[in-house]
């Protein structure tokens, strides 16, 4: 069932012509506002900054969480751990945890693409069951989203010579559900799997060269700061908005997490 997203493209230009921009950028098949502004298609990092953001800052976070964990416990004087212990646990947990995500990443968006379309296919046949009272109810939601009576009126009397367009814009403003069509699940899930290991292992780097020491520990947590920061910027380049924002949103998020796995392996070590 592909018809619901697909014929959004034929008809956008009615849509926007009609004073409805935003309707017609959230059915173009793989175009977004950003896109649209910049007059051009997006590029690779756009198109997966989602899964970049997600999977990059999970693997940084989960990858200290283990570094800070041992720091915590030998802290309170748990006992001595060498650095192959560290690297042990962490690239286990890296790569289970980059394996699990990007298959979550994959089996979520195979559940969001079957459920559009099964939904898509059972509103299109209330739709073409009862075009009018599928019309009157479009009608209604565009008035209350800003069009005068008369233009919500004409509005949906030409969309709903368009049952899958129709669909697509009920499914938007009812469910909040938009039209998968040109996102892979496959993949995103290997999107998420590979920005999940090239960050997550950046915290590790220290213990690759020398002992599982202050010194060591102190060069992972500014390893994992220079692989927030990265992250932020890749944020910052994709989406335009403010670096300092950007940037600092995603060293905070990241530094609290990191912070709360270095207590809990003191509290855990001292409590041995």
């Amino acid at each position: 069932m592909r018809g619901c997203g697909h014929q959004a493209r034929g008809t956008a230009l009615g849509v926007i012509a009609l004073g409805l921009p935003a309707i017609a950028d959230q059915l173009s098949c793989r175009c977004t506002l950003s896109c649209i502004a910049a007059g051009g298609k997006v590029g690779h990092t756009q198109e997966y900054l989602k899964q970049i953001v997600f999977g990059g800052n999970d693997g940084i976070v989960t990858t200290f969480a283990i570094v800070a964990g041992f720091a915590g416990a030998q802290a309170e004087g748990v006992g001595q751990i060498g650095a192959i212990a560290v690297l042990v646990f962490g690239l286990a947990n890296l790569m289970a945890d980059a394996v699990s995500m990007g298959l979550g990443e994959f089996l979520s968006g195979r559940s969001q693409r079957d459920l559009y379309r099964h939904q898509c296919d059972a509103l299109r046949r209330n739709v073409l069951a009862d075009p009018e009272a599928a019309q009157g109810h479009l009608g209604r939601l565009l008035h209350e989203r800003g069009l005068d009576a008369e233009d919500a009126r004409k509005a949906s009397s030409l969309l709903a010579r368009k049952p899958g367009l129709l669909s697509d814009i009920l499914l938007h403003y009812d469910e909040d559900l938009r039209p998968p069509d040109g996102n892979n699940p496959a993949l995103n899930g290997l999107m998420t799997f590979l920005a999940f290991v090239a960050f997550g292992i950046i915290p590790l780097f220290p213990y690759f060269v020398m002992a599982a020491t202050d010194r060591a520990l102190a060069f992972s947590v500014a390893a994992t700061l220079i692989a927030l920061v990265l992250l932020g910027a890749l944020r910052w380049s994709a989406t335009a908005e403010g670096g300092l924002r950007a940037i600092g949103e995603t060293v905070l998020v990241g530094s609290v997490c990191a912070v709360v796995a270095f207590l809990v392996g003191m509290l855990v070590g001292g409590g041995g």
